[in-house]
């Protein structure tokens, strides 16, 4: 059967959607065959009732559901029918649903009319508008039921000749009121490719309905399992039927799964995890029970700091405790929603790229990851980039205007030759077989030619760096003669400049490019701008009016796409019809090029990104770590997700206080139902409802929709455009939008007031409080119910530079740190925020973890000194060393490295990874942490504010390749680490000493003292290699600060003399001098 069929039930009209490929007559062989009707949801067949007869879903208007789409329109959706919203009634051989049994005056149709089956020789044929509309059937056909103007009457007709009679189909008792065949039913053809809404169908609520139901109806097992064999049937089992097949299959399966590590991997993994805290409880019974009396001060340091430590290693692993993989399925996706040849139906993005200063992020750089993200493997009108210069640079502004121009060579010839990676700087870097997987003859001719076009624009852009180096003194210009606007960086206009897309200059073959915007919003004295969180909502703001992309993907401008494919990766989750309702945002994992063999100083930060966020997926999701992020654009505006049967299910606390359940189910039974049914609801309402609105308002609509506006503008801002967008579910502008009605409109929400009295930056868009606005931002969203998708492509996603320097990676780990700690003081920090939501408590315990480590560098910095103190004073934190106590010693090291080792094997993490990372933890903890946590303290307590570093970008080759490694930049922050290196040195030596001095009995107490002093030194050993450079010298400033310390430790020495014991000093001062 080619069309499909509706009919009307307050019109007396038939409706057929014909098709192309309808020859004019349909001919089945029985009338079982044509009784197999098209659901208008799913395009499945409607199948048969339990009686035998066509499946009817709603008995006032027919509307042609399969039973699946019924069962699950009862189940998950409204209840009600699509075409004439009447409320579904319970039908035989499908499961009841919540008030069913409080239908008491339901007609039943099938008890109410009995149907005769008689013999059928005749066949009848009618005539209407449509003279070819052709219906046989045989002798053992079934009766089709219709509905005409609310009376039921059969479909089976007889013939349209003069000399034909109606046959009564029912009993001479249940007789319906009589329909002349002979007067034929309307019919009206509808052409498919026309808009429904021209034809005054808008009860069927085509556009909107319908697609939902096709995703909700691709979830059901049973549905797939119908299908299957209908497809069987209908295919063959021929080679090309057995892939068509296939095909069909995989557009239905989900677009991801989760791949639960090894149980062999992980059953261990918990085991020592467990064995560590029963060993680290008695490991500190152990020390509170047995203090030193003779050095009190230091045993209750070192315990303190015990106690500290054991509570950061709980907030640390627990969070790990269920670690997950994630798989996607690129192929399902384009199956489903990138057809070829068909228009593709995935969804619009907007990616941002953010920069400040272009000395120490280069122009070069940011050109790079716009180039990469215009040749991303995506539809080009479902992209627009976005780049956000928050310096105001001219020369950001021209560097992009090449990069317009560079791109209409670039990104055909990646989308032509399938290049790996789309960033000309690092794909023409490379060092590999550039002709692997290259079978086109012309590719070798045009890669020259095109190394030669980014040479050229290379130097080009290096031309334009070189002379901005200084500003005139009348300011830039534009090429125009006319002053830039940006000159100075804190008191200009807003500007916005489209450079591609919408017919802005096609590539070279006349093919669209993707949109490009540069934005820089307005800057003035007075306002509080909110550094990087403040730019991006005002990206947030001007893209809604401009493209108004459904999900946003934002990326630092040294943080290039390495796999073009990576937007598809990111829809693979948030397209999901179920993920996708509840899923806030997928961050991808950070990697890095450029950085030493070795990594020094653990810049890849390979623990963190493939061990704690892993665990973290298996809980809520990760942490947002500021870049690499596809956000859903309902998330940003601080909607509710969509939260399932699970979701709704009470925690345990709630339960055992609670009651008795049977009491609970009878006395709120319609509570909770109201409840789940709220919860149920789409997420097409933000945090606020417009319920909330109207309590106390009197008046009509029209008084109550003003209240209710102005309350949308107090939280969004005063932009009727931008809230017109806010409400739009995929995205989109309409087709009717005037390009310079928005652009006016993009100007006014990037202005420096348009913020005033909303809710930006506290409970929408990027969360204001704090230098690390990702951490603020990602809580946000967790602790309303959302969850976050960890996703591993087996190509990285993006790759970006870290600062291999000493110095820079300490003054980045200080403002990682300094943004924890500003949390930790605000109303946000996860200790007491966010109980009345619903973030886990695991999760709540990795947030606590994220903004509390800060305070670990001094117990830690304590806990470095304290073996050198030892040794000089001769004094010990352990009492005696008794078989007891190196028990419990050598059991928590033994599982400390246990737990690191089957950690590396679930993980995949090299131990040369673990290890700088575990080296690094105390060079930072020690230096840039314990900086972090007294800069806190001063800009909250005394509102001493510190300036925003940032981290440069910028790279030297002058020295050959990780020169950079061996620079030494002079900072504050390598005085702790230094300090702690000389003083457990000179302990060293003196602890030595005194053993030799007292003889053998002294070796055994002694090898204690030099274990934790020698600990403390191979952990800051990368540092101590970073102090002496390339030539393996220490520059002379340390040189001058150890031999001051040293000179200070030596008379100190010299006057408490520990050697000598009281015998001699007392024998020393009795003897007589020259002058006796």
């Amino acid at each position: 059967m080619e069309g499909m069929e509706a009919d009307f039930y307050d019109r007396n009209e038939f409706i057929r959607i014909w098709q192309e490929s309808d020859c004019g007559i349909m001919q089945p062989d029985t009338l079982k065959q044509f009784n197999l009707e098209i659901c208008l949801i799913c395009g499945d067949t409607v199948g048969l009732s339990a009686s035998g007869d066509v499946f009817i879903a709603c008995d006032e208007c027919a509307f042609p559901v399969c039973r699946l789409c019924y069962e699950y329109e009862r189940n998950h959706g409204s209840q009600c029918c699509l075409q004439c919203k009447t409320r579904y009634r319970w039908h035989r051989g499908s499961p009841q649903v919540e008030g069913d049994d409080e239908e008491d005056d339901i007609d039943d149709l099938e008890d109410e009319f009995n149907y005769t089956q008689g013999n059928r020789d005749e066949t009848c044929q009618w005539q209407g508008e449509d003279s070819d509309l052709y219906f046989p059937y045989g002798h053992e056909s079934q009766l089709i039921p219709l509905l005409t103007n609310r009376q039921l009457v059969s479909s089976e007709i007889f013939s349209n000749t003069p000399e034909g009679t109606t046959s009564s189909l029912l009993s001479p008792d249940d007789m319906l009121p009589y329909v002349n065949p002979r007067q034929p039913v309307l019919v009206r053809l509808v052409d498919p490719s026309r808009d429904l809404y021209s034809y005054s169908l808008e009860d069927l609520d085509w556009r909107d309905r319908i697609g939902d139901w096709k995703w909700k109806q691709q979830k059901q097992v049973v549905h797939m399992e119908n299908r299957h064999i209908k497809e069987k049937r209908d295919i063959g089992t021929g080679s090309d039927g057995e892939e068509q097949l296939q095909m069909a299959d995989d557009a239905h399966q989900p677009l991801s799964c989760v791949v639960p590590i090894s149980s062999s991997h992980l059953t261990p993994y918990r085991v020592i995890i467990m064995l560590r805290l029963i060993i680290l409880g008695f490991f500190l019974q152990y020390r509170c029970t047995h203090p030193v009396k003779d050095a009190y001060p230091l045993w209750l340091t070192s315990v303190i700091c015990e106690v500290w430590f054991a509570l950061s290693w709980l907030l640390d692993q627990f969070p790990k405790w269920s670690p997950v993989n994630r798989e996607t399925y690129l192929d399902r996706l384009a199956l489903r929603y990138d057809r070829e040849g068909n228009p593709s139906q995935l969804a619009p993005i907007d990616v941002f790229v953010s920069t400040v200063d272009p000395m120490k992020e280069p122009p070069l750089i940011t050109a790079n990851t716009v180039l990469s993200i215009l040749a991303v493997d995506y539809p080009v009108d479902k992209v627009s980039c976005y780049v956000s210069d928050d310096g105001s640079a001219v020369l950001t502004f021209i560097a992009l205007s090449e990069t317009a121009q560079f791109a209409r060579k670039w990104v055909p010839f990646c989308k032509k030759h399938s290049i790996e990676p789309r960033a000309p700087e690092f794909y023409f870097a490379r060092k590999i077989d550039y002709l692997k997987d290259k079978i086109q003859p012309s590719f070798v001719k045009e890669r020259r030619a095109m190394k030669r076009e980014y040479e050229e624009f290379k130097v080009r852009i290096n031309a334009y760096v070189a002379g901005a180096q200084k500003m005139p003194e009348e300011g830039w210009t534009m090429p125009d003669g006319a002053p830039w606007p940006g000159n100075n960086p804190r008191d200009h206009t807003g500007m916005i400049q489209v450079f591609l897309g919408h017919g802005r200059g096609p590539d070279i073959y006349g093919n669209e490019l993707p949109r490009m915007v540069y934005v820089s919003r307005e800057k003035r004295p007075g306002f509080q701008h909110h550094k990087k969180a403040g730019a991006m909502n005002a990206l947030i703001r001007a893209s809604a009016i401009l493209t108004n992309g459904a999900y946003i993907l934002n990326v630092d401008c040294d943080h290039y796409f390495n796999n073009s494919k990576c937007l598809k990766e990111a829809m693979c989750f948030m397209m999901d019809p179920d993920l996708g309702k509840k899923t806030c945002y997928v961050q991808f994992p950070q990697r890095f090029d450029g950085i030493d063999l070795h990594d020094r100083y653990a810049n890849r930060n390979i623990v963190f990104f493939d061990i704690n966020l892993k665990g973290l997926d298996g809980i809520q999701g990760p942490v947002y770590v500021g870049t690499g992020c596809c956000f859903n654009r309902k998330a940003l505006y601080g909607y509710d997700p969509v939260l399932t049967e699970e979701d709704l299910e009470p925690s345990i606390i709630v339960k055992s206080c609670g009651g008795s359940r049977k009491k609970g189910r009878r006395g709120n039974k319609k509570y909770i139902a109201k409840m789940r049914a709220v919860k149920r609801t789409e997420s097409t309402i933000p945090f606020f409802n417009e319920e909330d609105t109207d309590d106390g308002v009197e008046g009509d609509d029209d008084e109550k929709s003003l209240v209710f506006l102005k309350s949308l503008e107090k939280r969004f801002g005063q932009s009727p455009v931008f809230i017109a967008a806010i409400s739009t579910e995929q995205g989109g502008l309409p087709p009717s939008s005037n390009p310079e009605i928005l652009l006016k409109e993009a100007f006014h929400v990037i202005s420096c007031g348009y913020e005033e009295k909303t809710e930006w930056g506290k409970e929408i868009g990027w969360i204001y409080g704090s230098v690390t606005e990702d951490i603020l931002t990602g809580f946000k969203m967790h602790a309303r119910g959302w969850i976050s998708i960890y996703c591993m492509p087996h190509r990285p996603a993006f790759k970006g530079s870290a600062p291999i320097n000493l110095s820079d990676r300490l003054n980045q780990v200080l403002r990682w740190a300094l943004g924890s700690i500003e949390i930790l003081l605000s109303r946000h920090c996860p200790i007491w925020y966010g109980y009345n939501g619903r973030l886990k408590l695991l999760e709540r315990l990795a947030y606590i973890n994220t903004i509390v480590y800060p305070l670990t560098s001094i117990p830690l910095l304590a806990y470095c000194v304290l073996p050198a103190i030892c040794l000089l004073t001769g004094k010990f934190i352990i009492p005696e060393i008794s078989n007891y106590a190196s028990m419990w010693f050598i059991l928590l090291f033994v599982s400390i490295f246990a737990t690191g080792i089957l950690e590396l094997r679930w993980s995949g993490v090299g131990i040369e990874d673990w290890w700088r990372n575990e080296q690094f933890w105390v060079i930072g903890g020690i230096s840039a942490h314990l900086f972090a946590v007294f800069q806190g303290l001063l800009k909250v307590f005394a509102g001493i504010d510190t300036n925003f570093t940032v981290t440069s970008k910028a790279s030297t080759d002058d020295g050959g390749e990780f020169s950079e490694l061996y620079m030494f930049k002079w900072t504050s922050l390598l005085i702790p680490p230094t300090t702690v290196l000389v003083v457990n040195l000179v302990g060293i030596v003196a602890g030595v000493s005194y053993a030799i001095n007292r003889g053998y009995q002294s070796w055994g107490p002694l090898l204690g003292k030099l274990f934790f002093s020698i600990w403390v030194i191979v952990h800051l050993y990368p540092f101590l290699k970073g102090l002496l450079g390339r030539q393996n010298r220490p520059p002379t400033i340390v040189i001058v600060w150890s031999t001051l310390l040293a000179s200070i430790f030596s008379i100190l020495w010299v006057r408490i003399d520990p050697f000598a014991s009281d015998t001699n000093k007392s024998a020393s001062k009795a003897q007589c001098g020259i002058d006796c």
